[in-house]
């Protein structure tokens, strides 16, 4: 007699491609990146692969290790990581992933970033350092004789790990080291000193509260010169090969993320050049806040994606009192609620990355609209994302509690993306400060949502219910957040009706627009196309 049978467990979910996204590749073609197509299956068929899978894992289950001084006791502030990270990194790098955009002159060439962004997500932690050397660029053009030099490495698609001097490198990557412990999110709080030298560059002295991935080649940092608060472009090597006095003081001991380091800096009078004008520091790094905040809503999308697909192929494999998860009524309405947030937020995230591209391009009116919809993106998805990775967790039941299933993994991650560039208080009053100060993003925002209208009475009525709320001057950044949500529902409501799968945006339209959901995931009304949503969920393993 056998003790120990193994059955009616799910097998592994790998050996799929992770851009078999019909929402995603939808998307692609709509905003003009269609050429991207055939890169970014071969990037999903290597993200749903065993080996990238494997690589995840070990990154995270041996996190970075910060050596601040060698066995003889020279200061060399230094991080090592698993071997598993840097093929993250190469991988990521190759695919263009970071910078690679900027040196794009294909219309779409944002567009197919942000894919790819989504599909590569064997890991989290290592899009930090992609995702701030992607938003360094713009800011750096501040100052076209450092752009001119620097530039064209951190566009290379080059891995190129070690810590040299910058320019004798064939791929750079660019942090950012902005925030302070008595000010956080609050940068004109600084205290960090940028005092001016002879040869046009400046020494900085400050503690920096976290700055993320350190072992980046530079940095852009914010100082108070002179003038005021200014942007600075710290390298962590010297032109001559010295070290950078950027002293690593501890790494961050967090809650999620922690395949990548965080770390508090000191500068004990760190060179840096100067990026804009002194004084001009919060206005020269805006489009980096903003490229950032992209990210952001990049991720928390990608990360929902990743949770409806192992629950939906979980619950395609599991049985419980007689029947297969999803064959049982209740199950097919979790999962559906969970697909149809998932396609929400992977249809406002393209339309953002679109208007990131045609931003770009020099298009007034889709930067008017990415002002106001970037930061309605940022605060809702963000948000979104925590509730939703609890509820993809849940349908593995017990085995989701488990880190061998990769889910605490993933529901440790969802917070983080509200909290950087912003907490969901900070992206809120920027929404408000965007509508009373700036009339025309407010007229992009409407026209773009006015495309549907007549297409669905409950996205009409919403779409009356919010110009209502912003009609009322009364205790307007008291209702900040419900406003917000309220501007983020139209706005998904209406690319869903526009451009979404039939019965997910009826869906959509019925439970977050009209009202009859609950409280929680699982209460879709009757009526909805289960089979129709749950489908395109349902990852196809080889």
């Amino acid at each position: 007699m056998t003790t120990h049978e193994v059955f009616n467990q799910v097998p592994p979910l790998a050996g799929y491609d992770a851009a078999d996204d019909p929402a995603l590749l939808d998307g692609l073609e709509r905003e003009g990146a269609g050429w991207a197509a055939a890169e970014l299956h071969e990037l999903g068929r290597l993200g749903g692969s065993e080996q990238a899978i494997e690589y995840g894992q070990l990154a995270n289950e041996h996190p970075p290790t910060l050596r601040t001084h060698d066995r003889y006791g020279h200061r060399i502030d230094e991080v090592e990581f698993h071997p598993a990270w840097h093929e993250l990194m190469r991988t990521a790098v190759t695919h263009g992933l970071h910078a690679a955009p900027w040196a794009d002159d294909r219309p779409g060439a944002h567009v197919a970033r942000a894919a790819k962004f989504y599909t590569w997500r064997p890991d989290a932690g290592h899009g930090c350092p992609i995702s701030m050397t992607y938003a360094a660029v713009p800011a750096l053009r501040h100052n076209p004789e450092l752009a001119a030099q620097y530039e064209p490495l951190l566009t290379a698609t080059t891995y190129d790990f070690g810590l040299r001097s910058p320019l004798t490198k064939r791929g750079l990557l660019a942090g950012m080291s902005m925030t302070e412990k008595q000010g956080g999110s609050d940068v004109r709080a600084n205290t960090t000193t940028a005092r001016p030298t002879p040869d046009g560059t400046y020494r900085l002295v400050g503690h920096k509260w976290f700055t993320s991935a350190p072992m980046c080649d530079v940095f852009l940092t914010l100082a108070q010169a002179p003038g005021g608060l200014t942007c600075f472009l710290v390298p962590r090597v010297l032109p001559d090969g010295t070290r950078n006095p950027m002293r690593l003081m501890r790494l961050k001991d967090k809650l999620g993320n922690r395949s990548n380091a965080s770390a508090e800096v000191e500068y004990e009078h760190a060179l840096a050049w100067r990026v804009g004008d002194e004084g001009r520091g919060v206005r020269t790094i805006i489009d980096m806040v903003n490229l950032t905040r992209l990210d952001c809503v990049i991720g928390a999308a990608a990360g929902m994606r990743q949770g409806v697909i192992t629950a939906a192929h979980h619950v395609a494999h599991r049985q419980a009192f007689g029947r297969y998860l999803v064959d049982q009524p209740l199950m097919r309405n979790v999962l559906a609620d969970l697909a149809v947030e998932s396609e929400a937020a992977t249809i406002l995230m393209m339309r953002l990355a679109a208007a990131t591209d045609r931003s770009a391009r020099g298009d007034a009116g889709e930067t008017a609209f990415k002002r106001l919809a970037l930061a309605v993106g940022k605060y809702w998805v963000c948000k979104r994302w925590p509730a939703h990775a609890a509820e993809a967790l849940e349908c593995l039941g017990g085995n989701g509690y488990v880190e061998e299933s990769g889910m605490p993994r993933l529901f440790r991650e969802s917070p983080l993306n509200s909290i950087w560039e912003g907490s969901g208080n900070v992206a809120a009053l920027d929404v408000l400060r965007a509508v009373v100060k700036e009339p025309q993003v407010m007229e992009a925002f409407q026209a773009e949502v006015s495309a549907a209208a007549g297409a669905d009475a409950r996205l009409d009525a919403a779409v009356r219910k919010v110009q209502a709320d912003l009609s009322d001057p009364a205790d307007l950044e008291l209702r900040a957040r419900r406003v917000v949500e309220r501007l983020a529902l139209i706005l998904q409501g209406s690319l869903l009706v526009r451009h979404g799968h039939p019965a997910v945006a009826d869906a959509f339209c019925a439970s977050r627009l009209g009202g009859d959901h609950g409280q929680a995931y699982g209460t879709l009304p009757t009526g909805v196309d289960f089979a129709a949503i749950i489908s395109r969920a349902t990852p196809k393993v080889s």
